[in-house]
């Protein structure tokens, strides 16, 4: 490649090098920082700008992969819901799901099996057990559905969990740079030499003892065309979208759908007004970074809803839709549907080496047991390295925190000017963060102008000083949902104070 003046190394060798900013990224970049290793991560757009930010926002076991006979993966993912709930109990609360029984489809004791394993494969300690439904007259399903079940798994925010694992990484230590693309990087002498560029065109280079790829649906892509190396396993690229839709349902409580095709949708309440609808699973073969809904698939959600729910959908009703690509590691399953979500680990690097640790595959649910077994693989390189520490560990805001409603109540006593629903919104966002967000702010006034959907100047810095944002798709797609409910006129407000401040910086150490 042509000589290219990068700049001097920001450290003179780091640890590790990762590169990805999603959810397996800054997993494996807060578990390796917090034992003491000297850590780099950089991501090319913000933090959980593609896959992480697209999902379901479920941490849940995967009822439907005992299916699949994937018992370890179930058992794994049951566990670390109880894990999170108690890491960051600000974003991630209990949920029922209500399966409604479709006899021509799986036969009751099916399903009846498929709950006693999910209530009893995992601990848990916190969430109610399985029971069996009878629906009344008042059901939001149609008439004829009048029997089901009910089971617990939890929602997310997964976005924020991507940024707080971010932020805790950062707090031991770690360099995070945003929009800042792994150019090359070159083994030589027992170091990996790692060339990199920022947004603006600026160039930089590091050193690094061990390289992480965890670029997610560019894993491959980055072995074979920034690595110069074959790609140990291939990765098929699956579709995953969304329809968010006025509220369809009362109550706290999400469906989990049967279709005729034996797949499943979830109808999941969201952000107070709305329900959000998913998922598809389709073969998706261009960039990943492009990647949007496609009509059939609209098509597709709205006819597994409708064919349960009274209440009827049409296009009319979409109100904002996303998809998403998951990289998973080719099974050569021909059913998209039936592609492992299980994660796979590539660790290689001779004799003198230094190693290159890939990240195939993986589920939100299960990030942190993934970055547990990545630092496993990678400790006979790190003999100095600290012990596991994440399991008992609470994520950045859930320090402290046993019931956001605490907290909630706290911010209105403290802040009567405050609005309760605003208290809640921070306080199901930042945890006991939020202080740090009010420090100095007395009156409704000095949270400063107010930008529509209840967003203030003050939470803008916040999330420019603390939180690596940078544009107002940063903040109102990634880390809030508020882009639901401002006005496009209140958006181009937003953009325009952006443009005022001073140019957050892409990395915050």
């Amino acid at each position: 490649m042509p000589h290219l003046p990068f700049a001097s190394p920001i450290a003179e060798v780091y640890d590790l090098a990762v590169v990805g900013g999603g959810i397996n990224g800054t997993g494996i970049a807060a578990d390796a920082a917090g034992r003491g290793l000297a850590v780099f991560l950089c991501e090319k757009d913000d933090l959980a700008n593609h896959t992480s930010s697209a999902s379901s926002k479920l941490i849940h076991g995967g009822l439907r992969y005992l299916e699949h006979h994937e018992f370890r993966l179930v058992r794994e993912a049951l566990a670390e819901r109880e894990v999170l709930l108690a890491k960051a109990p600000h974003i991630v609360k209990p949920m029922r799901f209500i399966l409604p029984h479709r006899p021509h489809l799986r036969p009751a004791w099916m399903i009846r099996a498929g709950l006693f394993l999910y209530d009893h494969l995992g601990k848990r300690k916190r969430l109610q057990s399985s029971r069996g439904l009878r629906f009344a007259d008042d059901s939001p399903l149609k008439a004829e559905m009048t029997r089901g079940f009910e089971y617990s798994d939890c929602w997310v925010d997964d976005a924020r969990l991507v940024l707080l694992n971010a932020m805790a990484a950062r707090e031991h230590g770690a360099h995070v740079h945003t929009r800042t693309r792994c150019v090359s990087a070159r083994r030589s002498k027992g170091l990996w030499h790692i060339h990199l560029e920022r947004c603006d065109g600026s160039l930089l280079s590091i050193r690094a003892r061990a390289l992480v790829n965890a670029a997610g649906p560019w894993v491959a892509r980055f072995i074979r065309d920034d690595l110069q190396q074959p790609s140990p396993y291939g990765i098929r690229l699956i579709q995953g979208s969304h329809i968010i839709v006025p509220r369809l349902h009362d109550g706290e409580q999400a469906y989990i759908l049967q279709n005729e095709d034996r797949r499943i949708v979830f109808a999941i309440p969201y952000l107070d007004r709305f329900t959000l609808i998913g998922t598809t699973d389709r073969e998706y073969q261009g960039n990943p970074a492009q990647v949007s809904i496609t009509p059939e698939e609209t098509d597709y959600l709205l006819r597994v809803v409708n064919a349960h729910f009274r209440k009827q959908l049409s296009h009319a009703d979409v109100l904002h839709s996303f998809a998403g690509v998951r990289p998973l590691c080719d099974d050569e399953s021909d059913d998209p549907s039936a592609i492992t979500r299980d994660y796979t680990l590539s660790l290689s690097g001779g004799a003198g080496e230094a190693p290159l640790l890939s990240v195939f595959g993986g589920k939100l649910t299960t990030y942190r047991k993934l970055a547990e077994s990545a630092l496993a693989q990678l400790a006979p390189y790190f003999p100095d390295m600290g012990v596991s520490w994440t399991a008992s560990a609470a994520l950045p805001g859930g320090e402290g925190l046993r019931n956001p409603t605490e907290l909630i109540d706290a911010l209105c006593q403290r802040h009567a000017w405050l609005e309760r629903s605003l208290a809640q919104r921070w306080a199901t966002s930042y945890g006991s963060r939020v202080w740090r967000l009010l420090e100095g702010v007395t009156t409704q006034a000095d949270l400063g102008e107010h930008l529509g959907g209840g967003l203030h100047a003050r939470e803008v810095d916040y999330l420019c000083q603390e939180e690596w944002a940078r544009s107002s798709a940063d903040i109102l797609w990634r880390r809030s949902k508020l882009g639901l409910y401002l006005s496009p006129a209140e958006q181009t407000r937003l953009d325009e104070y952006l443009k005022r401040l001073t140019p957050c910086p892409a990395h915050m150490t």
